[in-house]
C-alpha cells in the first residue's frame, strides 16, 4: 500500500489542534460565566465566604489549638468579624458623613477653577459636583421607598451577606474535613493531586487577602497623616476611601488618589496639591517596592498587566463585585498553574536530571 500524505503540514496541523482547544476552553469559560451570573445570589456569597474563610482561617485554628472547641471557635471567630466590620463600616461612614460637605465643596470649587480654564468640560465637572449629593439621596430614597428594583437589590444584598457570613461559620468549623471530603469525591489516582492544588490554591488566597488588608491599613494611615499634615480638608474620609479603594489593586488606589489632590487643589492651593500628589505618589512607592514585596512575598506573584485584565474582566461581569473576587480568584488559579508546573516538572525528570 501507498503511504498518504496529509492534506496539511505537521505545524499546521498543530496550530488547528490547538485552536479547537482554545475554542473549547473559551466555550466552557463562556458557559461557566453564564452560569455563575445567572445563579450570582447563590455563587458570591460563596466567593465571599471563601475569602472571609481565606482571611480567618489563622484566628481560628490558633482559637483550636488553644483548646476552644471547633464550633466555638467558628462562632467567636464570626462574632468578631461582625464586630470588626461594623465598626470599621461605622467609622468609614461616619467620617464620609462628617467630611462629605467639605469634599464636595471642594471638588466643587476645583471644578469651578477648572471650567474657567477649560470652558465646557470644566462645567460639566461643576454640574456633576452639584448634583453628586442630589443624586445619591435620590438613590437612597428609591431604595428606601418601596419601589421594587430599589428593595429587591437592597434585600438582594442582605440575603447574601448573611449566607455568606453563615457559610463562613460552616467553612470554618468543618475546615479539618474538606480535605477528606475532596479525596473521596476525587477520581481514583488524583486525590493527592486535588488536594495539593487545593492547599496551594487556599495558601494563595489566605496570603492575597491578609497582605491587602495589611497593606490597606498602612496606605490609609500614611496617606491620612500626610493629608492632616496639609491641613487638607476631609482627610479622615479621604483616608477611609484610600482603604478600601485599596482592596482593588492599581485603580482603586488611583481613583482615591486622585480625589485627595483635587481636595487639596480646591481647598489649599497648587502648592499644597502638589505636595499632596507627592504624599500619595510615595506612599504608592512604598507599597510597590517595600510593602508588596515584604507583605505577599509568600503569595503568587502577578504581572500589573495581568491583574489590570483581570479587573477588567471582572468589572465586566459582575461590576465592582466582579472587581473585588477578580484579583483573589485569579491568585487562587495561578496557584494552582504553579502546583500543577511543580509537580508535573518533578515527575517528567529522572533522578539525574534528564526527562
Amino acid at each position: 500500500m501507498q503511504d498518504t500524505k496529509p492534506l496539511l503540514p505537521e505545524p499546521l496541523r498543530r496550530f488547528a489542534a490547538w485552536c479547537a482547544v482554545l475554542l473549547l476552553l473559551a466555550g466552557v469559560v463562556y458557559v461557566g460565566i453564564r452560569l455563575v451570573v445567572e445563579f450570582r445570589t447563590a455563587v458570591v456569597p460563596v466567593l465571599l465566604a471563601l475569602l472571609g474563610t481565606a482571611l480567618l482561617g489563622p484566628l481560628h485554628r490558633r482559637l483550636v489549638k488553644a483548646g476552644v472547641p471547633r464550633s466555638v471557635a467558628a462562632g467567636l471567630t464570626c462574632v468578631a468579624v461582625v464586630a470588626v466590620v461594623g465598626g470599621a463600616v461605622y467609622i468609614v461612614v461616619a467620617a464620609l458623613i462628617d467630611t462629605g460637605d467639605e469634599i464636595v465643596a471642594s471638588l466643587k470649587q476645583a471644578a469651578r477653577g477648572v471650567s474657567e480654564h477649560f470652558g465646557a468640560a470644566g462645567t460639566s465637572l461643576d454640574d456633576l459636583a452639584s448634583n453628586a449629593r442630589e443624586l445619591l439621596g435620590k438613590f437612597g430614597g428609591t431604595a428606601a421607598s418601596g419601589v421594587i428594583s430599589g428593595v429587591s437589590v437592597v434585600g438582594e444584598s442582605v440575603a447574601m451577606a448573611v449566607l455568606a457570613l453563615l457559610l463562613v461559620f460552616f467553612f470554618l468549623r468543618d475546615s479539618d474535613k474538606a480535605a477528606g471530603t475532596l479525596r473521596s469525591l476525587s477520581p481514583r489516582g488524583s486525590a493527592d493531586t486535588l488536594e495539593a492544588m487545593a492547599r496551594r490554591a487556599l495558601r494563595a488566597v489566605e496570603g492575597f487577602m491578609r497582605g491587602t488588608t495589611l497593606i490597606a491599613l498602612i496606605d490609609a494611615l500614611c496617606i491620612t497623616v500626610g493629608l492632616l499634615v496639609l491641613d487638607v480638608p476631609g482627610a479622615a474620609g479621604l483616608g477611609a476611601l484610600v482603604f478600601v479603594g485599596a482592596y482593588i489593586p492599581y485603580l482603586g488606589a488611583f481613583l482615591s488618589g486622585a480625589v485627595a489632590v483635587l481636595v487639596a487643589l480646591a481647598d489649599r492651593g497648587f502648592v499644597i496639591a502638589v505636595w499632596a500628589l507627592g504624599v500619595v505618589l510615595a506612599v504608592q512607592v512604598l507599597e510597590g517596592h517595600v510593602l508588596q514585596p515584604m507583605i505577599q512575598s509568600r503569595t503568587v506573584q502577578m504581572h500589573p498587566a495581568v491583574v489590570m485584565v483581570t479587573i477588567t474582566a471582572g468589572a465586566s461581569v459582575a461590576g465592582v463585585l466582579g472587581m473585588l473576587l477578580a484579583v483573589p480568584l485569579t491568585a487562587a488559579a495561578f496557584g494552582v498553574v504553579e502546583e500543577l508546573r511543580a509537580r508535573y516538572g518533578e515527575e517528567g525528570e529522572s533522578p539525574t536530571g534528564e526527562s
